[in-house]
């Protein structure tokens, strides 16, 4: 579905055209080139890239608990390191990236699985210009619904990514990850 991940409206009205719900995959994004000089930008990077996902996760909660299903949110390389070109947007992925976590920790006990995808550059729209290697899209979702598939909790779907996973997996990182995971209170599990 196609909506405004920044209006409660479309996304109720979308959330009201689904019976059942399996996957959930959050795609919305916005990435601008700025210099965090300007605060509009950054709430703009922040309303699309976390407070959308946000929403809309919630929005359709009851459907994926229903069908314990899957949470996909459509990150970056740049939630993992800041891209200096795109700051706004690299900090509206991190903390989309520590949602992303959150929920995990939360949905768990739920019977719903959250996966983080870290996807590098793909060859869409929002990459014209930005001369590097890129990815195809159809090989980021190729790559998307194979690490879905196999339970992988964060993906690398295309070379880019790919080229850290491991790193990533058995990292400080990732480890602390499950360290904090226990402190998710039984009320809330």
């Amino acid at each position: 579905m196609t909506l405004d991940v920044t209006s409660v409206s479309q996304i109720q009205r979308a959330v009201d055209e689904v019976d059942t719900l399996d996957v959930l995959i959050n795609n919305a994004g916005v990435a601008t080139y700025d210099d965090l000089s300007k605060f509009n930008v950054i709430e703009q990077h922040l309303a699309v890239n976390l407070l959308g996902s946000l929403r809309v996760t919630h929005a359709f909660l009851p459907l994926l608990r229903r069908s314990k299903g899957a949470i996909v949110n459509n990150l970056s390389l740049a939630a993992l390191a800041a891209l200096p070109v795109i700051p706004a947007y690299s900090i509206s992925k991190a903390a989309a990236f520590n949602m992303t976590q959150s929920l995990r920790a939360f949905l768990t006990g739920q019977g719903v699985t959250v996966h983080a995808v870290f996807l590098g550059p793909i060859d869409t729209d929002m990459t014209r210009g930005f001369e590097v290697p890129k990815a195809s899209a159809e090989t980021a979702a190729r790559g998307i619904f194979d690490g879905l598939e196999k339970g992988e909790e964060d993906i690398f779907p295309d070379p880019a990514s790919r080229s850290i996973a491991e790193g990533w997996r058995t990292g400080a990182a990732k480890a602390l990850e499950r360290q904090y995971a226990a402190f998710v209170p039984e009320s809330v599990a």
